[in-house]
């Protein structure tokens, strides 16, 4: 079970997913070991873990791509968006004609006002009549997450979101993530790098061989890992937390 430790979470604000009891195994082994949790409005949810941890398993569980085993996903605010790992855009078309294409594959309502709401609010509305294939991996990653907002989503689930971008196009990935946080929309995302986590996340679920074995701010899983002082090194605290926990 996960810890109780305090968190910072936006209490006031309605939840938009919960999962409880959450399984899912493939063979013999166990990817999702009664996974549960929930989360509100305008939360950035980051899930962090080692390889195998079962992150990747849960936000396709979460978007509904993949059947759990056991347990439930409710929704009650509405729409779930998914972004994976690797862009699903199509490099000889320009920007507006991805999300043009997308926006009818999806049948969202009136396909070209929401065309329109996501180039403003990328911020590549100046780059709508560029092919893709010549923007960079930052704004290609910023095309694919808008595909994800088309349908409006109350949640947005983002597999990885910053993986093989430069520092500088990381950084202008998560402002913008944060300014969809700041704006209503609920992310949950998972990655492999704890200062990322640490630092655009309201709070940690950490996963490890399918249990979730925390739910809680950065402090309070330092605290659990008998660390003190000063953050000097977020990866040991991390790798120190999984150490106590017996991963």
């Amino acid at each position: 079970m996960p810890s109780q430790a305090s968190t910072p979470r936006k209490e006031a604000a309605p939840v938009v997913l919960k999962v409880s009891g959450l399984r899912k195994s493939f063979g013999e082994r166990e990817a999702l070991r009664g996974v549960e949790f929930e989360v509100h409005r305008g939360e950035l949810l980051a899930v962090v873990g080692p390889n195998g941890a079962g992150k990747t398993t849960m936000l396709g569980i979460l978007a509904g791509i993949r059947p759990p085993d056991a347990g439930r996903v409710e929704t009650p605010s509405g729409e779930v968006g998914w972004v994976p790992q690797q862009a699903a855009l199509y490099r000889r078309l320009t920007v507006g004609e991805n999300l043009r294409l997308f926006a009818r594959l999806e049948k969202v309502e009136a396909p070209d006002a929401a065309v329109e709401r996501m180039l403003e609010q990328t911020g590549l509305a100046e780059r709508r009549d560029d092919q893709v294939a010549e923007l960079s991996g930052g704004n290609q990653q910023r095309i694919n997450i808008a595909i994800g907002l088309l349908a409006d989503p109350a949640v947005l689930l983002l597999d990885e979101p910053s993986a093989g971008l430069d520092p500088g196009q990381r950084i202008r990935l998560w402002e913008f993530v944060a300014g969809l946080a700041k704006r209503g929309t609920t992310v949950i995302y998972s990655t492999h790098q704890i200062e990322e986590a640490t630092h655009y996340g309201d709070r940690l679920l950490v996963l490890a061989d399918g249990e979730s074995l925390f739910d809680g701010s950065f402090e309070a899983m330092r605290q659990a890992a008998g660390a003190s002082g000063e953050v000097t090194d977020p990866e040991a605290d991390f790798v120190r937390f999984l150490e106590k926990q017996g991963h």
